[in-house]
């Protein structure tokens, strides 16, 4: 998941890092601190805030770690819940910040399984559902509007890990190409939400971003410094964050990009949309492509498949060595391990590899069809066993 940043971030950073500005207080960084609010406050109104409170962090596992931190605070006796499908971070940022965590299965196509979370939420007893929008593995999207619903009825606090996803909100408006409107219009009813400017924010790596929907919950961050906050009476941008020191230079390039590339369909929209109709396009070449088999239908830019064999056993056999001969060609992909039984094979292993790619860019869109006709040149050499679906 590399993406290269635009050249209007990397010129603004590298000139901003001429003064190194520190934005932890309004004397470290005094022009940037401000372009930190400013992009802020244009990222919120496209995750649907009418009111927030926000600032950029190092990365996108800070920004969920703050959000947990926020979680543990308001309900230090109640469990934070996510699903199979989430990052591993989020149980390993419970154990940091001293939270509860429980995990709860997925579906078999990838998303938060949500008879399983509706279950957990009647027992009692859980402060904070985490649900994503873009998961690493497959790039679903968790259906943020029936969890809200959930949480609304039981009385619990959603936190929407976006790192991936949430910059789609600009092409999540109905039109082509686009993502499924629905989970983005529901991220207003979420209490907090982590974004990476650093994927699809075209940002240089070291640039996340959390938003929490109630200004108040700065009141859990209070505490003095000796040595900073004393050049004005203003909020200080670390007198509302978990870390000191933060990087100015990143709140410089973000706000000059979002001023090139507005948060709408025709400035920043235009990349994401390039990225989805690359996507689209390798999806159905797969479809197409005789002894192939995609995973799932592709919810945003990530395109999962696997060579139609019958067992796991021997689809991981036949993705590791079509990673390898890809690679002798040029190709790079990724692999993936998943549940067997996710995708209707026989179960001779517990889990099956497959190949994937973060279809991120635009300009992949002319990749498409030579790295289908390379998977055909392939696909002879992997076996022709036939296959028989579970499902």
């Amino acid at each position: 998941m590399l993406k290269p940043p635009h050249p209007v971030a990397w010129s603004a950073y590298a000139m901003a890092m001429l003064l190194n500005p520190n934005n932890h207080a309004l004397d470290g960084g005094p022009a940037t601190a401000h372009l930190e609010q400013e992009a802020i406050a244009a990222i919120a109104a496209m995750l649907g805030y009418r009111e927030h409170l926000g600032h950029l962090t190092a990365s996108g596992t800070w920004a969920n770690l703050e959000a947990l931190w926020v979680a543990r605070s308001l309900h230090p006796d109640h469990a934070v819940v996510s699903g199979a499908n989430a990052h591993y971070t989020h149980a390993r940022i419970c154990e940091v910040v001293g939270a509860r965590h429980e995990g709860l299965p997925q579906t078999a196509d990838g998303a938060l399984d949500l008879d399983a979370l509706a279950a957990r939420l009647a027992a009692g007893g859980v402060g904070t559902v985490v649900a994503t929008l873009g998961t690493t593995a497959l790039g679903r999207l968790d259906p943020v509007h029936r969890i809200a619903d959930l949480c609304a009825r039981h009385g619990a606090r959603l936190h929407v890990d976006a790192a991936y996803g949430g910059f789609f909100a600009v092409i999540a408006d109905g039109a082509e190409p686009g993502v499924d409107p629905a989970p983005f219009a529901a991220l207003a009813r979420a209490d907090s939400i982590a974004i990476d400017p650093h994927k699809h924010g075209l940002q240089p790596y070291g640039c996340g971003c959390i938003v929490f929907a109630d200004p108040a919950v700065g009141a859990l961050y209070r505490h003095d410094s000796p040595y900073t906050y004393f050049t004005s009476d203003d909020l200080h941008p670390g007198e509302v964050s978990l870390e000191c020191s933060r990087s100015g230079s990143s709140a410089a390039a973000l706000w000059a990009t979002l001023r090139a590339l507005p948060l709408t369909r025709a400035g920043l929209g235009a990349e994401l949309a390039g990225a989805r109709t690359a996507a689209l396009a390798l999806h159905a070449r797969l479809r197409a492509l005789p002894g192939w088999s995609p995973v799932i239908d592709p919810d945003l830019d990530v395109v999962c498949w696997h060579a139609d064999l019958p067992t796991a056993g021997a689809v991981g056999a036949a993705s590791r060595r079509a990673f390898d001969l890809l690679a002798e060609r040029g190709w790079h992909v990724a692999l993936l391990e998943l549940p067997a039984d996710a995708i209707g094979l026989e179960a001779d292993a517990p889990t099956a590899t497959v190949l994937r790619s973060a279809v991120m860019k635009p300009e992949h869109l002319g990749a498409v069809d030579g790295l289908a006709d390379a998977l055909a040149e392939i696909r002879p050499a992997l076996g022709d066993e036939p296959r028989t679906r579970r499902r």
